[in-house]
């Protein structure tokens, strides 16, 4: 005898109704199905990285079922892919099920990578890295502006953009980083407005060493940031000015200094990150 533990009647989807009428607006094609979790694979791009405990999940599937069903790609042969729903396909398959409800929709890989990430920020269960990489997969991949993204996901252009700056963390800082347990959003934005990838890694041995709190941080960030290059002898507020044009003069930079008597190589590098970042920022 076949047990058969889905969705009961009368027993309404808590989370993915969202996802449903979204998905359904866009394809007007949508099949609910009872599906083998053989046939079933998790989304080879899912932002998800840790699944996280499953024991109380798994728990609650033996004893009520599955009351949100899966969604679901067919791929073409037999098996589906999931758009939504991997810790409950996970935790059926603990729990010994050997079927699960599934709502199919057979939609472009564009939408699946949005719906993917949309369903793991609205559970806000990723890791500040999970959520960066996978904005940054949908800006690199689709061509989404930070504006664009932002309307997609619910939240402001400036969260998106601040975990696309963590996105862009060079690697080795990225892996110092997980190596001192610095995860804070506020720490890891400070670490990427360092200058450049010495003076980041050089932050964050500061913060592991001395094991900085954020208020200290702040302070640390702000030291660096406003670090005079040689006093001045002449108090007085002035302005330099540092000029480039190139020899075929298609175009010319202009970068002006307050309250400086002099600059030097640093100061001009520092300030064209800093334009180009607020530039880029703007996509």
């Amino acid at each position: 005898m076949s047990s058969k533990r889905g969705l009961p009647t009368g027993i309404q989807m808590r989370h993915d109704a969202h996802y449903v009428d979204e998905l359904t607006m866009r394809t007007h094609r949508s099949i609910g199905k009872i599906v083998p979790i053989g046939k079933i694979a998790p989304n080879p791009e899912q932002p998800r990285v840790e699944i996280g405990d499953l024991t109380e999940l798994t728990a609650s599937i033996k004893q009520n079922g599955i009351l949100e069903p899966l969604l679901l790609k067919p791929n073409g042969d037999g098996t589906w892919m999931i758009i939504a729903g991997e810790r409950r396909w996970r935790a059926a398959a603990l729990a010994g099920l050997n079927e699960v409800p599934g709502i199919e929709f057979d939609i472009d890989e564009q939408t699946i990578a949005e719906i993917a990430l949309i369903e793991n920020l609205q559970r806000k269960d990723l890791t500040i890295w999970e959520e960066a990489d996978g904005l940054a997969h949908l800006s690199r991949k689709f061509g989404y502006t930070h504006e664009e993204i932002a309307k997609k996901i619910g939240k402001s252009r400036t969260t998106v953009t601040e975990s696309m700056t963590i996105a862009g963390l060079p690697e080795t800082i990225r892996a110092k980083c997980l190596q001192t347990n610095v995860s804070a959003k506020s720490t890891l934005l400070e670490i990427a407005r360092q200058f450049d990838e010495p003076a980041m890694h050089d932050f964050v041995k500061n913060i592991g060493e001395n094991n900085l709190k954020r208020d200290e941080i702040r302070r640390a960030a702000r030291h660096n940031h406003q670090k005079e290059p040689a006093a001045q002898k002449n108090p007085a507020k002035t302005t330099e000015t540092f000029r480039y044009v190139p020899a075929d003069k298609d175009f010319s930079v202009e970068i002006r200094f307050n309250n400086s008597s002099r600059f030097e190589k640093q100061d001009i590098l520092r300030a064209l990150k800093q334009t180009f970042e607020s530039i880029k920022n703007q996509s």
